[in-house]
């Protein structure tokens, strides 16, 4: 009895012993990776994609972990946004007005500026496209249409908000609720709103954790059902496009940080991109990469009050991609049918592109839809204009991965050049 009795105690005491030494592997396991740059562990993820993709297409199954990578984040990024927005709020103890101002400025006119760089491309190097089929897509007929869309989304319902990612609507009720607290509820409750933030940035960081599996998904999948055509057809279109967006955030957008910041633009440029533009590139989702964006700007040490409330906001108005992508669409369409766009036609279209950009987010299907909308100031139909699109749809696994880069890390680069210049104002 004894023995059977020390016999089972043993077998026990073993098998707790070999299941601790597994825990304590597996969690020496994830340590280890988790130590390794995230960059670099993304760039693993990315080839081991596209080598699957181009030798393993059937292997379907990989591609779902890309799906359930970009899930998460967006099921996420808005509960995220709004408990973060509506605390930062609340816990400011000083007034960020100033730095709102120029954050703002430098959204709307950056992406004023790429906008006049697709203008100036476009007829450097005029782009002609093929336009047979037409598509139905139902599309915005006019400036007034996209902002009475954005102006009745401003206002739904904040549950409907958050559960169908309406960010116009998050932000507004988020600081709506915030500026509620700060008036009216006890320091008490403010720090439970604040550590429900709290928990879930903890979830969001987890979450990031498992990039290089998703993108790894995502890769596999854009290049076992595309291949490389896509990068031969339309490749002028397309070439332009990236070399636009490319200069903008090379050349245009680090002169505008220089002159706010007064130094060399380009480690904060090079960092944003590398951490940001990366990410964003192969989620070809700004809502999806707000959650990458804002620990960026943790790391990065910015003021957590400022910078939750605006890289949600840039995500919304920060269109410097999208304002790219309108312009030379629109213009590629006028090349192709032969109509003459004066001087003051194309400034204008500069500033519908600008003004319509903003409202993207705010429009099914993004900037390709809003096409139709700036082609119609050159007077062309909606039949001839929507095949415009069409031709997007072709080519967004590449125009629509760099103008969420772009767009995406610009957020960054705007939010910590707002918050140096502020900081270097007040030391003078």
């Amino acid at each position: 009895m004894v023995y059977e009795y020390m016999k089972k105690d043993l077998l026990t005491h073993i098998v707790i012993n070999n299941s601790y030494l597994c825990n304590m592997k597996i969690s020496n396991y994830i340590k280890t990776w988790t130590r390794i740059s995230l960059v670099f562990r993304i760039l693993i993820g990315l080839t081991i994609g596209a080598v699957l993709g181009v030798f393993c297409p059937q292997l379907t199954v990989i591609g779902i972990l890309g799906k359930i990578f970009v899930s998460a984040l967006k099921a996420i990024a808005p509960v995220l946004v709004a408990v973060l927005v509506a605390a930062s709020i609340a816990k400011a103890h000083r007034g960020l007005g100033e730095r709102f101002t120029t954050v703002i400025s430098l959204y709307l006119f950056s992406t004023l500026l790429a906008a006049i760089v697709a203008v100036v491309g476009s007829f450097l190097f005029p782009v002609t496209i093929v336009l047979k089929n037409t598509v139905t897509n139902a599309t915005p007929t006019g400036l007034i249409e996209v902002f009475s869309s954005m102006l009745t989304n401003m206002v739904a319902n904040p549950l409907v908000s958050v559960s169908s990612a309406n960010y116009i609507g998050i932000l507004f009720w988020a600081i709506i609720a915030g500026l509620g607290l700060k008036i009216r509820a006890t320091q008490q409750t403010i720090e439970v709103v604040d550590d429900f933030a709290k928990v879930v940035s903890q979830v969001v960081s987890w979450v990031i954790q498992f990039a290089p599996f998703g993108i790894m998904g995502l890769v596999f999948s854009s290049v076992s059902e595309s291949g490389l055509e896509i990068f031969t057809s339309y490749g002028k279109l397309l070439l332009l496009l990236v070399g636009c967006m490319l200069f903008t955030a090379l050349v245009v957008n680090p002169i505008i940080v220089a002159f706010y910041i007064r130094k060399n633009p380009y480690p904060l440029v090079w960092l944003c991109l590398r951490e940001s533009g990366l990410n964003a590139f192969f989620t070809r989702s700004s809502a999806a990469n707000i959650p990458v964006n804002m620990d960026l700007c943790d790391r990065m040490g910015l003021d957590k009050n400022f910078y939750s409330v605006s890289i949600p906001l840039g995500s919304t108005i920060n269109m410097d991609g999208a304002a790219i992508t309108i312009t030379i669409l629109s213009l590629a369409v006028a090349h192709t049918i032969g109509v003459e766009a004066s001087f003051f036609s194309v400034l204008f279209l500069s500033i519908i592109a600008t003004l319509g950009a903003c409202g993207a987010s705010g429009v099914a299907g993004g900037s390709l839809l809003l096409v139709p909308m700036a082609c119609s100031f050159f007077g062309i139909s909606n039949d001839i204009a929507i095949q415009a699109v069409a031709v997007g749809f072709i080519i967004s696994v590449v125009q629509d991965s760099m103008e969420t880069a772009l767009n995406s890390s610009s957020d960054v680069l705007f939010t910590a050049t707002a918050e140096m210049h502020d900081k270097t104002k007040h030391r003078k």
